[in-house]
Parts: structure tokens; sequence; C-alpha cells
């Protein structure tokens, strides 16, 4: 073949239309179940209940579900507005997450209620958020009795018996810890690492209202107690 010939396959090759990966072909997919009219991808459908249903997905505990939600965003994304929902992906930390539209309705419904978290769990994610932004993309190592000191200054009516008090803060760090947001460390079984993940989950208006419910505390309000959603 000559050189010519050679560039005139190659040239045509590149004239190819290109294929939309995620275009389905009418009777591609088999329904999962009975009634089963979805017209995403099964992964895609997946995607869609995990981002609904956690907190957040994130590539290093979740690489599948995590690249499913890369390749189906836009679909996702549109869903979800449906919904009044947001789709938020960190690429930095590679975490993906779904939060409520904030905008006046009339009509308009609050979907997110799951792994709802206490006043105490989320005062303690304020300041482990707060700590994570402040190291600089270094990583944080806290103890358990650190922790006890961030609520050092709290004097609400509620909790004035000590031992009750100790028993809420370690509940919140046993709950974060089960969302993966404190890691024990090897080493010391009351040392713990707060994972980068919670700068992206912990957005500026979460911040704001839970900077709100801790100086309602400092100043002896007592804790809120239906748990906050996120």
């Amino acid at each position: 073949m000559t050189t010519a010939e050679q560039d005139a396959d190659f040239a045509a090759f590149s004239e190819l239309p290109q294929v939309d990966q995620q275009t389905r072909t009418p009777g591609q997919r088999r329904p999962r179940f009975d009634g089963d009219v979805s017209e995403l991808p099964d992964r895609a459908c997946w995607a869609l209940q995990h981002l609904l249903t956690r907190r957040y997905i994130s590539a290093e505990a979740d690489a599948d579900v995590y690249s499913w939600v890369l390749e189906y965003r836009k679909d996702l994304a549109t869903r979800l507005s449906e919904l009044d929902l947001l789709l938020r992906i960190v690429d930095g930390t590679e975490v993906a997450f779904v939060e409520q539209a904030r905008y006046e309705s009339a009509r308009g419904i609050k979907l997110l209620r799951r792994e709802p978290l206490g006043t105490y769990d989320s005062i303690l994610a304020l300041h482990l958020c707060q700590m994570s932004r402040a190291s600089g993309g270094q990583a944080v190592v806290i103890s358990r009795d650190e922790m006890h000191g961030l609520f050092s200054g709290v004097l609400n009516d509620t909790d004035r018996d000590a031992v009750t008090f100790a028993a809420r803060i370690d509940g919140a760090i046993a709950r974060l810890t089960g969302l993966e947001i404190l890691r024990k460390t090897h080493d010391d079984e009351d040392s713990y690492t707060i994972s980068p993940v919670i700068t992206a989950i912990m957005t500026a208006s979460v911040i704001t209202e839970l900077q709100q419910q801790f100086e309602q505390l400092l100043n002896g309000g007592a804790p809120v107690e239906e748990p906050e959603d996120g």
C-alpha cells in the first residue's frame, strides 16, 4: 500500500461519526423488574439510588459508583433537578453528593431525609471541618479528649449532668466515625484522622446554620431535638 493510500485510509477513519456512549438503542436495556420504564442505563439508576440515600459517595470508598456518577452526570443532574436537588461533584477530593436547592416555593417539599445528624453530631462536624480547612490540605489527627474539649464552653440547660453530656459527645464521635468522616488511627484507639471529604460536604450554608446552633448552646440554649438533615 502506498503512502497516499495509507493517508486516505486514516482520513476516512477520522471522518467516521462519533458514537455517543450514553445513547441507548431502543430495546437494548432489559427492564430490571415489572413496570420498569426507566430510560437510564442500569448503572445510572444505581448511581442515582446511592446519591439519594447516602450523604456522599467518594472515589476512595466506592470507585465503581463514583465512576458511574461521572459517566452519567448530565442525566443524573437532570433527574435530580426535577426533584429540586442539585448534584455536586468535587473533583479535588473526588466526592459526589446531593443537596437541596434553595429557593422560594409555595409547593416544594424537602426530600433529603437520609442519615440525619443530631445537634452534637453536627456541631462536632462543624469544628472538624474548620480544622480541616485550616490545615491547608494536610492530614489532621485529633484525639477523643480534644474532641470533648471542643464542647468545653457549652453551658446548656439540658445537659448539665457531666455523664450525660460526655455520652452525647462520644455518641457524636461514633456517628461521624460510622460516616467515615472520622477514621481511627492504627497507633491509638482514641486518636482519629479527619477525612478530607468533610470540606466537600460541609457547604457554606450548612456551616452558617451549624455555627448558629453552636452559639445557641454556648449561650445556654437547649440543643435542637429534631435531627438536622443534610
